[in-house]
């Protein structure tokens, strides 16, 4: 790893256990690491801290509910490659893992946009 390239760490406390000093500590240390730490705080479910799961389709609901039914949601990075039928499932076009070519992004976009009516 290049010294320009920041470790990102997820730090997720879940269960109903409301102590999170032990994660704050954790986050700090590698923050002050030089690390890029993002704490989701407490009481967090295992589906939460697997955000994708949860985040996505919550956001392809909330696109339709505002009437964007034309949207593409697209997922990048790190997916279980059994959590990706339930994701296309629930709406994202398509999940690109990691390794995927940018012009493969861009063929992706360019075969499946289209002009707003």
């Amino acid at each position: 790893m290049n010294k320009s390239s920041k470790i990102r760490v997820l730090v997720a406390k879940p269960g109903l256990d409301g102590h999170d000093r032990g994660a704050k500590i954790i986050a700090r240390a590698l923050r002050d690491a030089g690390m890029e730490v993002i704490y989701t705080g407490l009481r967090q479910t295992p589906e939460m801290i697997a955000a994708h799961n949860t985040l996505c389709p919550r956001i392809v609901s909330l696109l339709r509910e505002k009437g964007l039914d034309d949207c593409l949601v697209l997922v990048g990075g790190i997916v279980p490659q059994e959590d990706i039928p339930r994701l296309k499932e629930q709406g994202v076009a398509e999940v690109f893992l990691p390794g995927t070519s940018t012009g493969d992004i861009v063929n992706f976009l360019r075969e499946n946009v289209r002009p707003r009516e």
